[in-house]
């Protein structure tokens, strides 16, 4: 969070370091969201540079509201905005416990108004397609056949799915060990077609590409070493453009998918909400936009007034 020439001295002063190592020891929060809260923290930093100040006993909310302002006028979403905002506010709760403050200057901030978007998802269809879609010529069909299956199949994120360990699958009781945001653990089951996909891979083509640098990983590239997102979201696109599907697909709309077809079959939130790692029933309460065809269709046939 400062110019590793110092260039920006006052870093010290608002303890960033400390900061970070809350984050990461006492929060419990995962490496990207800390780097996320390093990047937003350090052009905040380098806003209030450009303000005089000093120390953080100094910000004023009359900064912090120029500050969001400067943010809107450089063109960033509202989304990016509130994540910042959130990181600015994390930063202040820690002073306040740490007890360098005594008033938390951004307590009255407001955050800009994000719209709800209704995730893309798939339909039954396309995901067939996009299943059968990866090249049988190449090493990596099985490999790239068992990603498409798990990401649709258990709903995992990128992130949980190039992380998963060897040891996290679970063939005799059929699910997996997955680790989410904030190092939380859940299991996930996962059906017979990925199970089965996993095992050919793991079979026939994991053994030719390790060597020796995939650190237990299950998913390998064809140097050996675990799989990268971006690669992942590679194998996501092509396959869909193979598939025919002309909208843009990516590793979320898997997850979106798994979802959506889950509560359009009749799944409960709770049960969703369980299987997706979501810390907060409101996020996944988005899935509700499901199919209101379907949903007219259960209260037709069911309700005794209908």
């Amino acid at each position: 969070m400062s110019d590793a020439t110092g260039g920006y001295r006052p870093a010290r002063a608002f303890l960033f370091e400390q900061y970070r190592d809350y984050l990461t020891f006492e929060r419990g929060l995962s490496p990207r969201t800390v780097s996320a809260y390093d990047r937003d923290l350090s052009r905040w930093s380098e806003f209030l540079e450009g303000e005089g100040v000093q120390a953080p006993g100094a910000v004023s909310p009359d900064h912090l509201r120029a500050w969001v302002f400067s943010l809107r006028d450089a063109g960033l979403a509202a989304t990016s905005i509130r994540r910042a905002q959130s990181a600015v506010r994390t930063y202040f709760s820690f002073l306040l416990a740490e007890g360098v403050l005594k008033v938390d200057p951004s307590v009255r901030l407001k955050s800009p108004k994000v719209g709800r978007k209704l995730p893309e998802f798939l339909t039954h269809e396309e995901v067939a397609r996009l299943l059968e879609a990866p090249d049988e010529s190449k090493i990596t069909f099985w490999r790239d056949r068992a990603i498409l299956e798990v990401l649709y199949g258990a709903g995992v994120r990128v992130s949980e799915l190039v992380d998963l360990p060897l040891s996290s699958v679970d063939r005799q009781e059929s699910f997996l060990l997955v680790f989410g945001k904030g190092s939380k653990e859940r299991i996930v089951p996962v059906g017979g077609p990925a199970l089965r996909a996993l095992g050919r891979y793991e079979r026939e083509v994991r053994p030719r590409l390790d060597k020796g640098k995939g650190q237990g990983r299950v998913f390998l590239n064809v140097r050996g070493q675990p799989m990268r997102r971006e690669s992942v979201w590679k194998i996501v696109r092509d396959n869909a453009v193979r598939a025919g599907i002309t909208r843009k697909v990516s590793p979320h709309t898997l997850r979106h998918t798994f979802a959506t077809h889950l509560v359009e079959g009749g799944a409960d939130l709770a049960a969703v909400q369980e299987l997706l790692g979501h810390a907060d029933i409101s996020t996944t309460q988005i899935y509700t936009h499901l199919d209101r065809d379907h949903l007219r269709d259960v209260h037709r046939r069911y309700h005794p007034r209908a």
